[in-house]
């Protein structure tokens, strides 16, 4: 048996967690998974303030790793490796996980595991259920929305990413101009739950190209226009423009979906393929049951961790790092933070991915 702590500081989540599990990785069990969210602290601006970000993992971290320990019933003797998100992420908060899990491992005289963020959500569904690779993984975050082939541990290859924004980051702004609460997300969804999503007609960015990548940019860019062109805006036309806003997401995304789904299905023989979905977004009841639909239309199981996995957690980052140890990792306290590091090193990089290389 094998037992990671694993830590997890990549944006305004500050986690650290205890799973467990043997080497020919049958089974994995989570000991402790402590998640302190920061969504007071950046409520008042409407989004993530990496400076602010930073500073609260200071502060907490230590208190986490603690509690975590304490949660699980375990000491340092227990713990056979560290292991922390070492990208992509905001680098000041990578830099406090990174630093803080390094230190512990040579105080401790334990083996340092730098993960992947990515790498944490595309296996957390072995740990939740035992999936056997591969797999297909839909990953739609407020930082990322790919659609990713899961091979094998450290063997992807992204299928789609978004061109311009994430899902989650066009729900958080179209919350903003909207004036709604922070996160934006589940702001969007209690509004579209009350209007008529057929009373506004926006785009379905790139519904019916060949292509499987997302864009969300011009349809958040038709739902301003629209928004600006009722004027003051009335709680009905709030709640219809979320539910328009939501309606196009939804058959947007099934269309990239479906078309993955084909592919996959023509690329490998499985009787039973599986499509794993991860990421916060993953907790809109619309999206989900769109994604369920799709994946019973061409014989897919779905999958979708708990809601509390699918979101930033230390959990899958600590599943990530026992699998790397199982699989014969050693040590890296060279590893230094990432904050672009693909899942994916051999896919060319998107539009918008600048000077420094794609994001993600």
């Amino acid at each position: 048996m094998l037992t990671i702590l694993g830590i997890e500081t990549s944006c305004d989540e500050t986690a650290a967690s205890i799973v467990r599990g043997d080497a020919n990785l049958v089974q994995g069990e989570i000991l402790s998974n402590v998640v302190h969210s920061q969504i007071d602290d950046h409520a008042a601006f409407g989004g993530v303030v990496p400076e602010i970000a930073a500073r609260a993992h200071v502060e907490k971290l230590d208190g986490i790793i603690q509690r975590a320990l304490s949660d699980a019933n375990c000491s340092w003797n227990d713990i056979d490796a560290i292991a922390a998100t070492t990208g992509p992420g905001l680098v000041g908060g990578l830099i406090v996980g990174v630093m803080t899990g390094k230190a512990i491992a040579y105080a401790q005289n334990k083996p340092f595991l730098p993960v992947n963020h990515l790498e944490g959500h595309a296996l957390t569904a072995r740990l939740t259920d035992g999936i056997k690779f591969p797999y297909l993984l839909l990953l739609v975050s407020g930082g990322h929305t790919q659609i990713v082939l899961v091979r094998s541990l450290g063997d992807y290859e992204r299928w789609a990413s978004t061109i311009d924004d994430a899902l989650g980051e066009a729900f958080d702004k179209t919350a903003k101009l909207l004036g709604l609460a922070y996160p934006g997300g589940p702001a969007v969804e209690q509004h579209a739950l009350k209007g008529d999503a057929e009373r506004f007609s926006l785009p379905r960015p790139l519904k019916g190209e060949d292509r499987l990548d997302f864009s969300f940019s011009g349809l958040k860019t038709a739902l301003r226009r629209q928004a600006t062109e009722l004027g003051p805006l009335k709680e009905h036309d709030i709640d219809d423009l979320c539910a328009s806003f939501q309606l196009a997401v939804t058959e947007s995304l099934k269309d990239r979906v479906s078309r993955s789904l084909s592919r996959y299905r023509n690329e490998f023989t499985d009787d039973q393929p599986t499509l794993v979905v991860a990421g916060g977004v993953a907790a809109n009841k619309a999206i989900r049951t769109m994604l369920e639909a799709a994946c019973a239309e061409q014989g897919f199981s779905f999958l979708a961790p708990p809601i509390a996995l699918c979101t930033d957690n230390a959990a899958m980052i600590a599943w990530a790092g026992l699998e790397q140890l199982a699989a014969g990792a050693q040590s890296d306290m060279d590893a230094i933070p990432r904050p672009r590091w693909p899942l994916d090193s051999d896919s060319a990089p998107i539009i918008g991915s600048g000077k420094k290389g794609a994001k993600a």
